[in-house]
């Protein structure tokens, strides 16, 4: 699931930086951001190290496959994927993610608001990054569909299963199910947030 999760970031990115025209060296670096941006914030701001990154290089080495043969790559999956495949692998990774993140920073004797913040954060910011790389506004800022505000409220799931004691494994696979399906319930009946 994890793998999934930064597949999923990967692919995206990869796709931004094919829109963009960008070379071989751009398209990692966007790639790269998108999978491992959120986590790498939220490592920084707790002061843990080594970054993810660094400890899994494998997965920077799948990613760095990925952007060389991305040309080849994207036309045979752009074919197999359509675009509720890839909201569906987006939603995932945002859940995992969302859910890891709240877990470190818990691990990490953060408090819960906190935590759940670093849960957000993780999910969420290796997007806002891909999007100014490719000099955009980040897309949580001007789509007005819940993104953040389904991981926020899976992060508080995570935490509530926490203090109930239910095994964690259950409880990640229920709050990552809840930011999966209520993001895709929020796209599908274009659920939007007021302004």
């Amino acid at each position: 699931m994890e793998a999934l999760a930064i597949f999923a970031y990967a692919f995206s990115g990869l796709l931004e930086a094919r829109k963009r025209r960008l070379d071989a060296v751009g398209a990692f670096l966007v790639a790269l951001v998108t999978a491992f941006g959120g986590g790498t914030v939220r490592d920084v701001l707790l002061s843990r190290r080594p970054f993810y990154w660094v400890e899994h290089q494998d997965y920077v080495l799948l990613i760095f496959a990925m952007a060389i043969f991305a040309p080849l790559f994207l036309s045979v999956t752009s074919r197999l994927f359509d675009q509720r495949a890839l909201l569906v692998t987006d939603a995932i990774g945002l859940g995992l993610f969302s859910v890891s993140g709240t877990s470190i920073a818990l691990d990490a004797q953060m408090p819960a608001f906190t935590a759940t913040m670093m849960g957000v954060i993780t999910g969420v910011f290796g997007g806002v990054l891909r999007d100014v790389l490719c000099n955009e506004i980040p897309l949580i800022l001007r789509d007005s569909r819940p993104y953040a505000v389904c991981a926020f409220a899976g992060c508080w799931i995570y935490l509530g299963l926490e203090r109930l004691d239910v095994d964690t494994i259950y409880n990640v696979l229920i709050s990552t199910a809840f930011i999966l399906i209520s993001r895709l319930i929020t796209f599908k009946f274009d659920i939007r947030l007021p302004h």
